[in-house]
């Protein structure tokens, strides 16, 4: 949508704070009422970004265990080398998560709204761990919930470490730490 697409260059250039409606729809090639009868507003916007970045993500993962490799650790470590590589390839976005996360923990309205749309997250997240258990030999040590905050706490924590200093972070990291709570047949 020509929408989103204008709303994520103007976001990744100016950050959230600074970003213009009215820049984004003469970018996208609507009026600004456009937008508002699409967005109710750059928070909308936001949210929308967000949700084409969990689901890009969450296809990464789908990808890697829909067609697993010959073994579990070779399915971990390629889903750990790709989601790694996924936050020095949407810097601007990780950026703007960090910006939006700050006002909303600053804003009790935006941070309920937060919260509320990181239920949803968790709760996808979950079930496609519940799937991929379900579907193959591969036992955790916690619960699939659990394992959910795991793993977004994991690529939020090292996406700070690998925006401040690039190349920091080892592509294993994150495989390292979900083997060590996969328990094998």
């Amino acid at each position: 949508m020509r929408i989103l697409e204008a709303a994520r260059l103007e976001f990744a250039g100016k950050g959230f704070a600074d970003a213009r409606v009215d820049a984004i729809a003469e970018a996208a090639g609507f009026t600004k009422g456009a937008v508002y009868s699409n967005f109710g507003g750059k928070d909308d916007l936001f949210y929308a970004l967000l949700q084409q970045q969990i689901d890009a993500r969450t296809d990464i993962a789908v990808g890697v265990l829909g067609n697993l490799p010959s073994t579990v650790d070779e399915a971990i470590d390629e889903l750990s080398a790709r989601l790694t590589a996924s936050i020095g390839q949407n810097r601007e976005w990780q950026m703007l998560f960090f910006e939006y996360w700050a006002r909303a923990m600053r804003d009790p309205e935006r941070r309920a709204a937060f919260a509320e749309h990181r239920r949803t997250v968790r709760a996808q997240v979950t079930e496609r761990i519940e799937t991929v258990l379900a579907e193959t030999s591969v036992h955790i040590d916690i619960s699939a919930e659990e394992m959910t905050f795991v793993v977004l706490g994991l690529i939020n924590g090292l996406a700070v470490e690998a925006l401040a200093d690039d190349g920091v972070v080892p592509s294993t990291l994150l495989g390292d730490v979900v083997r060590g709570l996969v328990t094998r047949p």
